[in-house]
């Protein structure tokens, strides 16, 4: 998994860092790696690397002293490189003498439109991770005038680096290079982060644990349950399905399909669109009642059944199994009007909720706000279950703090449907006795890179990802085979 942490942390270590390191020997590693991007960057954008010309903006701090630096080793390469300094007192000094001496330019303000508009790419290194808000308006000024693609040194200027939120004028980078560690906003905002590169400058035990963690396909390949030599139908695990109505069958044909391209185990499919489902999905065991339903590993319950006492019903006899549950869509909604129905779950009984943002406003009374990550936290431990909050960036939080960032391949899952296709995935990990926790995060990778792999750039229906599940698990699995 890879870690991310919070900015006020990152501090702490690099100051841990610092004091045992000959002074500026971190800012030239890292500014010696925003050079090398702005290389590749420069080539990838305008075919050639000498003559080409980079324009630095440059604020007071380390930041705009990282962008000076870069500047200086852009030289050796024979780039025009000018830095607009936005504070000029407060300039990094050595920065600013070291690309003084390798040929580079400064200017101020006024001349700062023509230097932007000739550009080949933009190196942002106003603001550092200590800073919060949207730019000031003198840099501000200047993100018309910007057209080249923008590489940022640690993070989008004008976006919060703990939440990633943007008040108001903001950079939006091309690329993002970081140092020692990622950042909370490099994945709570990418699309103004652009792909991030993280440099190597020595942080290591400093760090300590992560606020946040990724999985990415060798995680969730090693992860995934495949077939063993002994195993059989049942002993991979027996995924129960109560979704659908008889008005509204396709929220049982999604979250039942989903669960079936899953794993190699069995499913079980339980309501009034069993024949709908049966004919869809043969190798489905399909009975019109939960209470017929037969002895299941996990349970997948909500979609399309309904907030009333029918539905209140099905959730109850579910929640009340005593196996672990994935409950979606109208089971939520369900939990959020008549909160007493978690009454009928054994305690510590394993529970995934998977809401999206409307729905965490009526389970918590207040929408996830800002700090998306504190929210997704308080909820977990207010229902001791892991909660899946779905988004660009969905974050996934285990009672105990744990929290994983899933962040989208595109916006291809923003279709009616999707949503019945998580669940499936959640609950045949479950199934298969994965941790919770980790079974909605792998969940939540897959169900993303299925939707990438069946749109190819043009929109996608939820029937094409549930489609193209079997293609991303072979993606992962060879990538995470070890």
């Amino acid at each position: 998994m890879q870690g991310l942490w919070t900015t006020d942390r990152i501090r702490k270590a690099e100051e841990r860092l610092l004091a045992k390191t000959p002074e500026g020997a971190l800012m030239q590693r890292a500014a010696f790696g925003v050079a090398v991007q702005a290389v590749d960057m420069l080539e990838a954008h305008t075919g050639r690397v000498a003559a080409s010309r980079v324009a630095l903006l440059v604020g007071a701090g380390n930041n705009g002293g990282d962008a000076l630096w870069a500047g200086k080793f852009l030289r050796r390469h024979g780039v025009a490189v000018t830095a607009v300094l936005l504070n000029p007192e407060k300039a990094h000094a050595a920065g600013l003498a070291a690309l003084r001496r390798a040929g580079g330019r400064t200017v101020t303000l006024d001349a700062a439109p023509a230097v932007l508009e000739a550009a080949d790419l933009v190196i942002d290194g106003i603001v550092g991770l200590q800073a919060r808000g949207p730019l000031r308006e003198n840099a501000a000024g200047l993100l018309d005038h910007i057209s080249a693609p923008v590489l940022a040194v640690d993070l989008p200027s004008g976006v919060d680096p703990d939440h990633g939120t943007v008040g108001g004028p903001a950079i939006t980078a091309a690329r993002t290079v970081t140092f020692g560690a990622r950042k909370p906003v490099h994945v709570l905002n990418p699309e103004r982060c652009g792909e991030v590169v993280l440099i190597d400058i020595g942080l290591g035990p400093e760090l300590g644990e992560p606020d946040l963690q990724q999985l990415d396909a060798v995680d969730v390949g090693a992860a995934w349950p495949v077939p063993g030599p002994r195993d059989d139908k049942y002993s991979q695990g027996v995924t129960g399905v109560a979704a659908g109505s008889a008005t509204y069958p396709g929220a049982a044909v999604l979250a039942t399909g989903s669960a079936v391209l899953a794993t190699s185990g069995m499913v079980r499919y339980a309501g009034p669109a069993a024949d709908v489902v049966r004919s869809r999905w043969p190798e489905v065991v399909a009975t019109g009642s939960v209470t017929d339903a037969g002895r299941v590993q996990a349970w997948v319950v909500g979609p399309g059944i309904g907030t009333g006492n029918e539905g209140r019903r099905v959730l109850e006899h579910v929640l009340a199994a005593g196996v672990p549950v994935c409950a979606d869509a109208d089971a939520t909604t369900l939990i959020a009007q008549q909160p007493n129905v978690l009454d009928a779950r054994d305690p510590g009984t394993p529970l995934v909720l998977t809401p999206h943002a409307g729905e965490f406003e009526r389970l918590t009374g207040a929408p996830p706000g800002e700090d998306r990550v504190a929210a997704v936290k308080a909820a977990a431990r207010r229902f001791d279950a892991v909660v899946l909050l779905k988004g660009n960036t969905t974050l996934i939080a285990a009672p105990d703090g744990r929290v994983l960032a899933n962040v989208a391949r595109g916006s291809w899952l923003a279709t009616a449907g999707s949503g019945d296709v998580l669940s499936g995935l959640v609950g045949a990990l479950l199934a298969s006795g994965l941790d919770p926790w980790l079974a909605a995060g792998a969940a939540a990778y897959v169900h993303s890179l299925a939707a990438d792999l069946a749109a190819r750039g043009v929109p996608v229906s939820a029937s094409g990802v549930l489609a193209a599940i079997p293609d991303a698990v072979r993606h992962v699995r060879r990538l995470g085979v070890v």
